[in-house]
């Protein structure tokens, strides 16, 4: 390949690769898995007569050779060969190493060509991104090859040879690049920088911690151990993994530490700042759960605001608290896609990791001093994957404590945390630093047998998976000395086996010494109190907040094609049957009375199975918000009741219109919008039973039967099936609101004919007023009394 310098002049250039992380036989360990830290010998070479023979000695790839770069250049192979000859000094091999240790890696440097002051000849600049990438086996280089195919297992080493050199009067203007010279897009693989400002220092640790279920049965009951003496901690400024397989227990274990899970089988010391968890805390810790709980027809600046304006400060003002939502859309990159959409599995609206960043932007716009994660990179590739934790890199080098869960990162996120712990069956097989895990299973004579990711071995271990991995002398005698029925068919040990190993060395090697650094005092430079707790807004802002979003989100669905359709639909049909009946003789008007009989059902069986799924559907967002304080339940509650209101009403109004003037009803005004009157009171207090049983089944099968039955009950008690309803069960007319429904509406359209119709007596129907009426409130009560204990 080659690069053109400002003058025109063409400069050779070759960069060869190897990706895979693996041991070297010499002085180096190189940790290419880490994505940017790799080893580099750079030879500068005068350019000399041949340079442009080199280049006209490249020649193209073709297909048989994997679209490797081949060069037939004599000098450029000895060249290759002196840099692969040369040795390493200790200086470097000292300088790789801690460079391995550590978590924050420094930034790739490429010298930039010359001549960066602006004029039109001289931008040209050498990006910090490998222009060309080889890969080549030693046995190839001393045959005059330069370049070919390494295998996964061959030892890894990165290498920059650079043919040119600059003239003295350019040397000055050249400079490194670095990230800041770039613009940065997350998407596209490169990133903003996120910024925050300074919180309080929170020391999380734990000791001891432990959580059992109790499964109850018929004639026993069982206890089984989720966690069992999980040990650890976390400084601000630190990044801290949970690894482990699936069910063993790293979400329980979060959970416990963000204080999701307070009950009485809870075990162990959970302290922040060598204080309990208490309600003060809340506000000062952000939790990300697995699934990213959003309201689909809500769009990503809309989302963010309305968590700005309930979790922020109510110091702070309205526009305020918007600039800040601004700024967070901004440093996390979802200015393009403000506008869009969240979406669902349904609705088409923003990508996978646009939507975690949104779930990751509603908890860190309050700048919390702890973070919690639940597999932030779940169903995300891996470049979004990378872009997510050094998200999480930038948010804890402002000094904020990060914990999160991780189910099986690639070798470039594994090197990117500070700390690891590692579960296996809800016991710690690890805990320390990231770095350090692999030194650690050596140790213990645990050592991959080819070359693997981290992350992969330690999986294997958790799992007691030893293929590729090799067995512990300790371990075989155990297996020889009298439990080889534990002995799998391959002649590794059962996974029991290697699991009470690894549990058994943890506490050995790891256990002990951390209890003795756990059991020490935080020595943070702050005051260790927590500020009163306080609402980010008022009773009547939340109020006003939550009810402008509930119509922002709920208007697509009422609004929709499909129930429009039904309602108009229903009515065209409703009149057909019914059109311009007339109640000139008692069979008339026993036919017309059959139409009210069906409004009052149809209105109150439609809100009755719209209403059942509100609290069910949004259960998981109510949790959420609610264990983040963002607002008071009664003003939830409230605000999630009266914003169906306005949209509840419309369509009834749209059916009325139809239906009464087609059914030929009492032509008077005020017969009509006593009518409308009607249903509205209707359709309040049947939608206040269909909350009333969401509410307090939770379960949308079992909702659903038990508003089945309830419907059918009150439309058979409403009075139009049987006229003479036995004493005994007559109570069950009062509680029925298609019961006062249907009295109201004869009274409505036939007052003016008799007092008695179809059996039943008109009064002034104050009565069956008042009963709707109490049936919308107390339904509600009940509903909002059953949230109560969610």
């Amino acid at each position: 390949m080659t690069i053109n310098k400002a003058q025109g002049q063409t400069i050779p250039y070759v960069g060869i690769y190897l990706p895979e992380p693996v041991f070297s036989h010499g002085q180096l360990y190189v940790a290419l898995s880490r994505g940017v830290s790799r080893c580099n010998t750079k030879v500068l070479v005068k350019p000399n007569e041949n340079s442009k023979a080199k280049e006209n000695n490249m020649e193209k790839p073709n297909s048989s050779s994997g679209g490797l770069w081949r060069t037939q250049s004599d000098n450029l192979t000895k060249i290759l060969g002196d840099a692969m000859k040369s040795p390493v000094s200790n200086e470097e091999t000292k300088e790789v190493d801690s460079y391995t240790l550590s978590r924050k890696s420094s930034k790739n440097q490429v010298l930039a060509s010359p001549g960066r002051s602006g004029t039109s000849g001289r931008n040209a600049h050498i990006k910090r991104g490998k222009s060309t990438q080889m890969k080549f086996d030693f046995d190839e280089v001393s045959s005059g090859a330069a370049l070919s195919r390494a295998s996964s297992a061959s030892l890894g080493f990165s290498f920059s040879l650079a043919a040119f050199t600059m003239p003295p009067d350019e040397i000055a203007d050249s400079r490194p690049f670095s990230d800041d010279d770039i613009p940065e897009d997350i998407e596209a693989g490169t990133r903003k920088r996120f910024q925050t400002e300074p919180t309080m220092q929170i020391y999380l640790k734990f000791t001891e911690v432990t959580y059992k279920i109790i499964t109850k049965g018929v004639t026993s009951t069982q206890e089984k151990y989720i966690l069992n003496g999980i040990n650890g901690s976390v400084n601000p400024g630190e990044v801290l993994a949970l690894m482990g397989p699936s069910g063993s227990g790293k979400t329980t274990l979060l959970s416990l530490l963000g204080g999701r899970l307070t009950e009485h089988t809870l075990g162990g010391s959970v302290t922040y700042n060598d204080k309990p968890y208490s309600k003060l805390l809340k506000s000062r810790i952000g939790f990300v759960t697995q699934d990213d709980v959003l309201f689909p027809h809500l769009t990503v600046k809309e989302t963010i605001t309305y968590a700005a304006l309930l979790r922020l400060s109510k110091t702070l003002t309205k526009q305020e608290k918007e600039k800040r939502a601004e700024d967070v859309i901004y440093e996390l990159g979802l200015e393009r896609c403000q506008d869009t959409m969240i979406g669902n599995s349904f609705i088409r609206g923003i990508s996978g990791g646009e939507r975690k960043r949104v779930s990751i932007g509603n908890e860190i716009i309050i700048n919390p001093s702890l973070l919690f994660l639940d597999e932030p990179t779940s169903g995300l590739d891996s470049t979004t994957s990378l872009r997510v934790i050094e998200l999480l890199q930038d948010i804890a080098e402002n000094d904020k404590t990060v914990v999160t869960t991780i189910h099986q990162p690639s070798s470039r996120l594994f090197h990117k945390f500070d700390k690891l712990i590692l579960l296996g069956k809800g016991s710690l097989l690890y805990f320390g630093k990231a770095s350090e895990a692999m030194v650690y299973f050596s140790s213990i004579g645990c050592s991959p047998l080819i070359a693997m990711n981290p992350a992969e071995f330690l999986l294997d271990l958790a799992n007691g998976n030893m293929n590729d991995i090799s067995v512990p002398p300790e371990l075989e005698d155990r297996v020889h000395l009298g439990n080889s029925g534990r002995e799998t068919t391959n002649g590794k040990p059962s996974p029991t086996i290697v699991h009470e190993y690894l549990v058994e060395a943890c506490m050995t090697r790891v256990g002990e010494e951390t209890k003795k650094r756990l059991r020490t005092q935080t020595s943070l430079d702050q005051e260790k109190k927590f500020e009163k707790r306080e609402w980010g807004a008022s009773w009547r802002e939340q109020y006003l907040i939550l009810f402008m979003r509930g119509i922002k989100e709920r208007r697509h669905d009422y609004f929709s094609w499909l129930r429009i359709t039904q309602i108009v639909a229903t009515a065209i049909i409703l009149g057909l049957l019914w059109w311009q009946s007339d109640v000139h003789t008692p069979k008339d008007l026993q036919n017309q009375a059959g139409l009210l009989f069906f409004i009052a059902v149809f209105w109150a069986f439609f809100p009755v199975f719209t209403a059942i799924f509100t609290f069910p559907q949004e259960r998981a967002m109510l949790k959420k918000e609610r264990a983040a304080d963002m607002y008071k339940l009664s003003a939830y509650f409230l605000a999630r009741t009266t914003s169906d209101l306005p949209l509840d009403l419309l369509l009834p109004i749209i059916f009325l219109l139809i239906v009464y003037f087609m059914g030929g009803l009492r032509l008077t005004a005020q017969s009509f919008f006593l009518t409308m009157l009607i249903v509205f009171l209707c359709i309040v207090s049947a939608q206040g039973l269909g909350l009333a049983i969401g509410a307090a089944v939770m379960d949308l099968n079992k909702a659903t039967t038990l508003a089945s039955v309830t419907v059918m009950a009150f439309m058979l008690a409403g009075g139009f099936f049987v006229k003479n309803v036995p004493v005994f069960i007559s109570w069950l007319s009062y509680l029925s609101f298609n019961y006062h429904t249907y009295r109201l509406l004869l009274k409505v359209q036939y007052e003016h004919i008799s007092s008695v119709i179809e059996g039943i007596e008109l009064d002034s129907g104050l009565k069956e007023v008042g009963a709707l009426a109490a049936m919308a409130v107390g339904y509600r009560i009940l509903a909002y009394l059953s949230l109560r204990h969610l």
